[in-house]
Order: structure tokens, then C-alpha cells, then sequence
């Protein structure tokens, strides 16, 4: 019998979904890919378009994730605008917009959504959010000298845009419910700094913030507090997270719970699909549990993890998670989790703009979170790869070299 290749099929043509079919092509798979998005453009990357696409510093080509060429060149089959409304296990087939597709091997990479609010007058024009290209280019003219962009949400996303408004000569407000930004996601140390930092270059924020509507004559012209307060805009972004696609995956029948749940090998509980990207929830590793990330590097390494997995290739080695964010001239890099840690410690000056927050359960280090102060984030990620014991007192000194803080 002649041997027939799998057919692999991608359910979502992001920043996960595209580079699993590149790593596939990469580690030598040669059978039919077929890659369906419902955006109506090429896989492409994100993290720019709250900044560098914002400013007019990158355009549409240069977010592309490969050539527009690439996916015919390689033999896959780039189906764009077009939606999955079905996963049939039994039969191995998908449905999308009517037509019925078979497969072998199945990756959901559908990725997550802007979260909504209910909010009166969350209808009116110029009530945005930054989750696609297409939001990012609705969100670009509203921005400049004599605007002001209100943003609900004092998240990374939402802190990077009010960084983009202001740097065009624009104003920019964030409003925060907790009691700082950055709550869920970063060290109090570190939405100290952001805070201030954001302060000193113009943008306003307000903490304890609780929305309670939006008002314009057909256009938002206010956002109206709790306390009675309205803050005067002409453009409102909603920043307050995101939430998984995990419908198809939950109509299918799979374990879902706030992302698709995989193993250290990206795949679910079905052995002919996996899953990856912004829509997983993934074993903790080092870290225990699970956790769902929402970041470029896991997405990579999930996709490395399913196309290896796929290949019959060995699985990658395991990656301390990490993440980034840009911000004016701010770097941050973050290694790691902050999870069962008992103490920290600052390395360096927080006023002098390059630091680094240090989180540790004993003497080994298990988070890392770095203002531009990139030895801090590299020497920090390689001793919690490797559970490396280090002296705190050296760690706690800038003059002692991260090579020389192991214990």
C-alpha cells in the first residue's frame, strides 16, 4: 500500500496557528497543510500593533509572519476570511462555511478575543479595542496632536497604546479599577515604577476608577465614573483582558476550562488534536498546575511542541516562560512566574529607569521582571531554567555581575 502522508489542518491563521505550519515545513513534514483564518489577511504578528504600528513605524508587510508567497511555495493551503463552524472527532472532518474537511492531524490555534464590557454607551463611535490588525488601523487615525484617548483597563495592552497617544502628541487617560495598574500581572514594585513613569511623560492615571458609562451625541465625548466624575476624550480604548475562542473546541467535546486544556506536548485529550496559542491552558511546569499564557513566546513554543509532536520528531526542550512590553523607552522583559515565592528583591534604582525585580522561594529565583536591564531578564530566565541557587546578598547588588550571583 502506497503510504499517504497526514493531513494536517490549523484552525486559525494567528501568530500560533501560522507558525505551526512553518515549524512543520521546517522539521521536514512534506504532507498537506491547510490553514484557515477568518481574518482576511496572512498570519502576521501582534505585540506591534499597540505600538510600533500605532506610531507608523511598521507597516503591513513587516508584521507579516512569512512572505505572502511563502504559503504557496510550501504547499500549504492559506484559506483566509472563511470560519470553522464545526469539529466532527468521530469522522475526523471540520465544516467551514459548509464545506466539509478532513483531517488527520487537527491544531486549534483560535486564539482569544478582546473582552467586552456592558456599559451604556458602549455603541457610540470611537469606542474601540486593540485585538487585530483591523482594530489597530480603526484605532490609528484617532490618535494624534489634539486628541484624547481614554483607556478602561490598566494592562499592558492598554498601557502601550496610552504610551503610542502620547508619544504622537496626543493626551492619554487610563483608568484603572484596582488599586494600581498592572495589578493581576505584575509586582507592586513594578506598577509603582509604571505609574510614575507613565506620570512623568504625560499620561494621566487614575486608580480606583470604577466606570459606570460612556456619553457622546452619537461620538464618545466622556467617560462618567462612579464617584460622578467625567473625563473628558474623544476616543475610549477597552482594555480589561481577553477571552479564549474555546467554543468549537467545548462543541467538540473537549476538556476546556478558561482555554483548551493540553499537555507539555500541546496536544488534548483527543491524540489526533492539539491545541496552542492564546487559547490553551498548559501544565505550569516548573511552576506546577496550569496556567493559560497569552504571549508570543509560548505560542512559539507550543508550535514547536505540536509540529515536533506531529513530525514524529523529538519533543523541544522545555522554556521557562517569558514575556515583553514597550513602552515610551521602557523595556520590560519578564521571566518566569511569581508563584510561592517569600521574598524580593529590587536590583538596582527604580528612579534611574533600569532595574530588576527579583522573585525568590528560598534561594532560587522564580521570577524575574526587568526594566531595561536585559543581563538582569537573561541571567535571571538561564537560573530558573536550571534551579540555580544564588546568593542573595549578591544578587541584591548591581556591582556584582549576574555570573557572579550563583551561590
Amino acid at each position: 500500500m502506497e503510504f499517504q502522508p497526514l493531513r494536517v489542518l490549523i484552525i486559525g491563521a494567528g501568530h500560533a496557528g501560522g507558525s505551526v505550519a512553518a515549524f512543520l515545513r521546517q522539521y521536514g513534514f512534506d504532507g498537506p497543510i491547510t490553514l484557515i483564518g477568518d481574518e482576511p489577511i496572512p498570519p502576521y504578528q501582534r505585540p506591534p500593533l499597540s505600538k510600533a504600528w500605532l506610531k507608523g513605524e511598521a507597516d503591513a508587510d513587516s508584521l507579516q509572519l512569512k512572505d505572502p508567497t511563502w504559503w504557496a511555495e510550501t504547499g500549504c493551503d492559506l484559506r483566509l476570511g472563511q470560519t470553522v463552524t464545526r469539529i466532527d472527532r468521530a469522522a475526523q472532518t471540520v465544516t467551514v462555511d459548509g464545506e466539509t474537511l478532513p483531517y488527520d492531524a487537527l491544531v486549534i490555534a483560535t486564539g482569544a478575543r478582546a473582552r467586552r464590557i456592558d456599559l451604556p454607551g458602549a455603541d457610540l463611535d470611537g469606542v474601540l479595542f486593540l485585538r487585530t490588525a483591523a482594530d489597530a488601523e480603526a484605532l490609528k487615525p484617532r490618535l494624534g496632536a489634539g486628541r484624547r484617548l481614554a483607556v478602561i483597563g490598566g494592562g499592558y495592552v492598554g498601557l502601550e497604546a496610552a504610551a503610542s497617544a502620547t508619544a504622537l502628541g496626543g493626551s492619554a487617560v487610563v483608568l484603572e479599577r484596582e488599586a494600581r495598574v498592572l495589578a493581576r500581572v505584575a509586582s507592586e514594585p513594578l506598577s509603582a515604577f509604571y505609574q510614575a513613569a507613565h506620570a512623568r511623560r504625560g499620561v494621566e492615571i487614575l486608580t480606583g476608577a470604577s466606570v459606570v458609562g460612556l456619553e457622546g451625541d452619537g461620538s464618545v465625548e466622556a467617560v462618567v465614573l462612579a464617584d460622578g466624575r467625567r473625563i473628558a476624550c474623544d476616543t475610549v480604548l477597552i482594555g480589561v483582558g481577553a477571552i479564549a475562542n474555546t467554543e468549537l473546541a467545548e462543541a467538540a467535546g473537549l476538556d476546556c476550562r478558561d482555554g483548551v486544556m493540553v499537555d507539555s506536548a500541546a496536544r488534548t485529550a483527543d491524540a489526533a488534536i492539539w491545541a496552542v496559542g492564546d487559547v490553551t491552558r498548559r501544565p505550569g511546569g516548573l511552576f506546577g498546575g496550569d496556567i493559560r499564557f497569552e504571549s508570543v513566546p509560548n505560542a512559539l513554543e507550543q508550535a514547536k511542541q505540536a509540529a515536533a509532536a506531529i513530525a514524529g520528531r523529538d519533543q523541544p526542550a522545555p522554556e521557562v516562560p517569558w514575556f515583553w512590553s514597550d513602552q515610551f523607552d521602557l523595556k520590560l522583559q519578564m521571566a518566569g512566574l511569581a508563584r510561592d515565592t517569600d521574598r524580593q528583591i529590587i536590583r538596582g534604582d527604580p528612579d534611574s529607569e533600569s532595574f530588576a525585580v527579583f522573585h525568590l522561594q528560598g534561594d532560587v529565583i522564580r521570577c524575574v521582571e526587568a526594566v531595561n536591564a536585559p543581563p538582569e531578564f537573561m541571567g535571571g530566565r538561564m537560573m530558573i531554567g536550571k534551579q540555580t541557587p544564588v546568593d542573595p546578598a549578591k544578587l541584591a547588588d548591581p556591582a556584582v555581575g549576574m555570573k557572579a550571583v550563583a551561590a
